[in-house]
């Protein structure tokens, strides 16, 4: 693969935005384990192989299980997610699909589960891992070995 340039290197404002919505989230009341959960699934969709390795591992540390970050490709068929978090996960496949649009039962579902406030910051965070996976992939970012 042929070397693409470090945004973040050549224009740390822009990070510095992307990390003000960071900061944002990580002081709204929006559950850690479910933003996690949201960046993981998110980035599992857009096929970003350094996200998806930066947050299973922030999962893990968080207290995540393996076994429902190995099932969260297939989170429908599992009984290891609360209705809530099906709800998220639900909103969060189907924004990062936008050009199909959000349906109204998802976005019933989603707000039935959870208040205005908590919806809106559920939105943004799905916004933003969405961003992240589109820095991480054009810009070719991979993950490194431990």
């Amino acid at each position: 693969m042929n070397k693409r340039v470090v945004i973040k290197d050549l224009e740390p404002k822009a990070y510095e935005a992307m990390f003000g919505l960071e900061k944002y989230l990580s002081q709204t009341k929006l559950d850690s384990s479910l933003r996690e959960l949201i960046k993981i699934r998110v980035s599992q969709i857009n096929g970003c192989s350094y996200c998806i390795d930066l947050h299973t591992k922030d999962a893990r540390k968080m207290g995540e299980t393996e076994q429902r970050i190995y099932a969260l490709s297939a989170w429908r068929e599992t009984p290891y997610f609360t209705s809530t978090e099906m709800a998220v996960l639900a909103l969060a496949e189907e924004i990062t699909f936008i050009n199909k649009g959000v349906s109204e039962p998802t976005y019933n579902e989603a707000s039935k589960v959870l208040d205005k406030h908590t919806l809106s910051q559920v939105i943004m965070a799905i916004i933003t891992i969405n961003a992240w996976n589109r820095i991480a992939i054009s810009t070719h970012m991979k993950p490194v070995l431990d």
